[in-house]
């Protein structure tokens, strides 16, 4: 019985790779699309995407374009080819605004470029792309279903951003000594904070902007040290009001224990 079932399936295997090596080779649009949509439904969708894209523009302008552009569009990205999926999404959009898959693609469209943000590290122009595309889709659908996961992704986004903006400025911190960079560094810890008010790195980058201006007063000229060292005091006294028990103390006072030294010697 078992070796019948296993022919029976075989035999319905090759079938369908027949129909659609036949769909291939064929001239006929409606066969193309029939065999496209049993792939679809079927969820084969690197065969059903290889055989739409053969006969695309003889469905443009037809009845069944709306379903199939949409299925097309749905299979890129359901297999990852986030790209093209942006334009198709965005294509189907801006050709189908009353379709009842108009909000979906144009949400999906957007986050075909948040699918393709990179690591923090990395350059984010797609990022950047994403934010603009979900504020965009934010804008023209204020209630849309899909609003909550769109705010959802650009929180992500937003994060990741911020991030990378810290690590940019922690990263002049950590060269300053080489590459004169602590004044660099501060400034940068300013602009961060300014940019992220409520960011989760405030600590961290108050801790930082102080070390930088206490290297840049311990290295400095005797003309400036002691306008510097004055200044490092400020930013340690800026991190204990942000956090008085934070993850820095120890580091922090002894430090500071530094700095009080350094200006015994002006106030005597």
């Amino acid at each position: 019985m078992t070796k019948y079932i296993y022919i029976f399936f075989s035999l319905l295997v090759l079938a369908s790779c027949s129909e659609y090596q036949r769909a291939l080779k064929s001239d006929q649009v409606d066969f193309k699309n029939e065999v496209f949509s049993k792939l679809y439904e079927k969820e084969k969708y690197a065969k059903a995407i290889r055989l739409f894209e053969q006969y695309a523009t003889s469905v443009r302008g037809k009845s069944n374009a709306e379903d199939v552009f949409y299925k097309y569009a749905k299979a890129l990205y359901i297999t990852k080819q986030y790209y093209t999926a942006g334009y198709q999404f965005e294509s189907f959009a801006a050709n189908y605004p009353k379709s009842v898959h108009a909000q979906e693609a144009a949400f999906l469209g957007a986050d075909c470029y948040a699918k393709l943000s990179p690591i923090y590290s990395l350059d984010q122009v797609d990022t950047y792309k994403a934010l603009e595309k979900l504020q965009a889709f934010a804008d023209k659908y204020p209630n849309s279903e899909y609003l909550p996961k769109a705010n959802a992704i650009v929180k992500e986004l937003n994060e990741k951003l911020e991030l990378k903006a810290f690590e940019i400025a922690k990263q002049y911190y950590t060269t300053g000594e080489y590459f004169h960079n602590y004044n660099t560094a501060i400034k940068a810890f300013d602009n961060f904070i300014l940019d992220y008010p409520g960011t989760k790195f405030r600590e961290d980058a108050l801790f930082y902007k102080f070390g930088s201006a206490y290297q840049m007063a311990i290295l400095s000229v005797p003309a400036k040290k002691q306008e510097r060292l004055n200044e490092a005091k400020n930013l340690y006294n800026s991190l204990i009001k942000y956090k008085a028990d934070t993850k820095f103390l120890d580091q922090a006072n002894k430090m500071l224990e530094t700095v009080d030294r350094e200006l015994k010697q002006y106030t005597n």
